[in-house]
């Protein structure tokens, strides 16, 4: 799986999350749309920095561990925001 498959990924399961969960899809619903969109994208910016440090690590192979990485994942951080915000529109529950 390539990074910006896995970012992407990313992006549409915590969509899924937000618009599903019951106790997080109360929560969020809660939100400004301002609040609902920084929290996607800090949730999306934990995914990358912690795949970045997993492969830094050893742990997994996602990304080298140099500025070309750190470039393909700030593309793959582009794409999971696209994802995600489609995603949730496309998934987006009405009460």
């Amino acid at each position: 799986m390539t990074a910006d498959q896995l970012a992407s990924v990313a992006g549409i399961i915590l969509s899924l999350c937000f618009s599903y969960i019951p106790g997080v899809r109360a929560w969020h619903d809660k939100q400004t749309p301002e609040i609902k969109r920084l929290i996607m994208a800090a949730c999306l910016f934990v995914v990358a920095a912690g795949a970045f440090g997993l492969s830094c690590g050893g742990i997994v192979n996602y990304v080298t561990c140099d500025k070309a990485g750190a470039v393909g994942l700030v593309s793959a951080f582009i794409s999971a925001l696209i994802a995600n915000q489609a995603a949730f529109l496309i998934t987006k529950v009405k009460a």
